[in-house]
This record gives C-alpha cells, structure tokens and sequence, in this order.
C-alpha cells in the first residue's frame, strides 16, 4: 500500500509530524536540542504517559512536563501559560489541523494502528448488507487502512467515495469532532458512510454533519455497529431550539484555545441577536464546566467553541446551549429543517 500523504500545515513542516511514537520522533527532538519538553496525552493514552515523560528524558535529556488538563483534539494543544518554559511541545494522538498556527514547535505522534485485515473487514461489511456506494471516513489512527479497505470493498461490488476536506483537515477521509467537509464532499454521490475507527464520537459527529446513514466499523475487533439514528438527534436539539426561542438575554461562549477561538463569529451573533431586540453577553473561557455558568442572569447560551460542547454535553447545562446555526433558527433566521451542522472551517 502506498504512504498516506503527507499533511502540510500552514506553519509545521512534515518533520514535525510522525505516525508513532519511535527513533525518528527521538531523532528529531535531539536535532532541536530543547531544554524543556511539554507532553500532551488524550484521555485514552493517560495509562503510558509517565513512561514516556521517561523516555523522552532519557532520548533528549531535557525536562519533560506532562499537561495534565483534558485533551479534546489538536485544537487544544497546550499553551504559553501552561507550560511557559518548554521551548518544544509534543502531542499524541492527534494530527495538525492545517489552519491552526502553533505557539512554538509542535511535534504530532498520530498514533497510527496498522491493526485491522481490509479483507476480513471488508467481508464484515458485505454480511451486513449496506447499501452499494459508500463514503469512507476515518479517525487519523486508521487512515493507513484507506487505501487497501477502498480496495477491498471495490473488489466486493460496491463503489467508495473518499472526500477530501476543507483547510482544516489533513488528510482526505479524515474526520474532526468539529468538521466533517470530506465526508459532505461526497454526500451527494453516496447512499451512506462507513466510520473506520472506535467509539462512537465521531459516528454521532458524522450524522449531524451528513444527511445519510452511517455505519460504524471497528477495525481491532472487525466489528459493525447498525446506523445512527439521525432523526433521533435532530429532534432532541430542536426541542432545545425551541425551549430557547423566547430567550431574550443570551450569552455568547468564546474559547480562548488558539483552535478554537471565534471571537468574530461571536461578534457577528451578537449583532444579529441585538437587531432582533435580545440581549447578549460575550463570555470568554478555556475549559468550559457547567458550574461555570451557574448563577447568571442569562436565558440560554450559544456557544462558539468546539459544536460538540452543546451537541454531546447540552444535557449538563441547566440552560439551553446552542450552536451558531441552531442560535440563527431560534432567532427565526434558519429554518428548522433541514438541519444544519455547526462545521468549524
């Protein structure tokens, strides 16, 4: 199979990303000569990170600091205040995002995993009858499978669309949390998607974002689950659109993480909402906690940063939370129907 192309950030060269954790990251962090080393880890790699501050010490001889807030994506990494001494910054777990300029060099371990047989997953897939033409998306552990999965299914009757994504994807069938523009690229040619990958983070995302099935294949256990059920989400956030309609004193959420800050769309809904006669408050914040917005004289929330703040967590918040398009239906300037998914370009 070929090597996955190659991601060209808008300010981190190639060398500064690696499919795993070996010689050429030790290699590349010894020609940088760092004094301090700052180590993000997402939730699902917590158990190995102390072993690598270790490693990392030992292969480099500089200080290593392990940031132990949580991880969301490559959209958080850590910041100038979290670690003002590190001269370097090392992420697992998540590819650069192309058109989010790092605070100083920034080296990304994608974690890639070989794991999985095309052929036997491709088998999987035909047992469970989907529909012919397919699009492919993927998590960044699982792109190494595209090629030879595509090929698989081909060679088994149906046809595979792979789309490539706006600037803030990578990789053609890559999927983000907050931007699914690969997968929307092919909508119109396929009948459903199949998600490559473990858990079902992304899947929900993908639904949101595309208006067809979706079928979720779990590469290491070669294991499908059935489609999401879309219209369940759909109508779950337009009742929280219209529990918020009346809402007259709104405050707008703005991320202060560098991959997420929207400060002029945040800017822009506060226009909108005072030329309809509302109130709205610009709130800024880094990691949001339901706590955080107890006690306020405010009616709902539309939030900036990550869409999967409302879409995942809205529940936690004793006031509605909505997205930048479901705050445009509220305000009656987008039709509930058809749905629109808050993509993070």
């Amino acid at each position: 199979m070929a090597d996955p192309p190659t991601p060209v950030p808008v300010n981190i060269p190639p060398s500064f990303v690696f499919p795993t954790i070996g010689p050429a990251l030790f290699s590349a962090l010894r020609d940088a000569k760092p004094q301090r080393i700052v180590l993000q880890v997402p939730a699902g790699l917590i158990r190995n990170a102390h072993d690598l501050a270790a490693r990392l010490r030992e292969e480099t001889g500089a200080r290593v600091t392990v940031a132990t807030r949580a991880c969301f994506g490559a959209c958080d990494f850590p910041s100038v205040d979290e670690a003002p001494k590190s001269d370097v910054a090392v992420v697992l777990g998540h590819s650069p995002i192309p058109n989010v300029r790092v605070v100083r060099p920034t080296y990304f371990v994608e974690m890639r995993d070989p794991g999985g047989d095309p052929e036997a997953l491709a088998a999987t897939v035909a047992s469970a009858a989907l529909p012919r033409k397919l699009g492919l998306v993927v998590s960044v552990q699982h792109l190494d499978l595209v090629e030879a999965l595509t090929r698989a299914l081909e060679r088994g009757g149906r046809e595979v669309r792979v789309g490539q994504g706006d600037r803030r994807l990578a990789y053609p069938a890559q999927a983000l949390g907050c931007n699914y523009t690969g997968a929307e690229a092919v909508a119109a040619d396929v009948d459903a998607f199949l998600f490559v990958g473990t858990g079902r983070f992304h899947p929900i995302g993908l639904a949101f974002a595309v208006d067809r099935p979706v079928w979720s294949l779990d590469p290491l256990q070669n294991v499908i689950e059935p489609p999401i059920d879309r219209g369940a989400l759909i109508r779950k956030r337009q009742l929280t659109v219209a529990r918020a309609r009346d809402a007259l004193h709104w405050g707008i959420l703005v991320s202060s993480f560098a991959g997420q800050n929207r400060m002029p769309t945040a800017l822009a809904l506060q226009e909108r909402a005072q030329s309809r006669g509302r109130d709205a408050e610009i709130l800024v914040f880094d990691r949001l906690d339901p706590r955080d917005l107890e006690g306020r004289a405010l009616d709902a929330y539309v939030n900036t940063a990550c869409p999967r703040i409302a879409l995942d967590d809205g529940e936690l918040y004793a006031k509605p939370m909505l997205t930048p398009p479901e705050f445009l239906m509220a305000l009656g300037e987008l039709p509930l129907e058809s749905y629109r998914f808050d993509t993070y370009h």
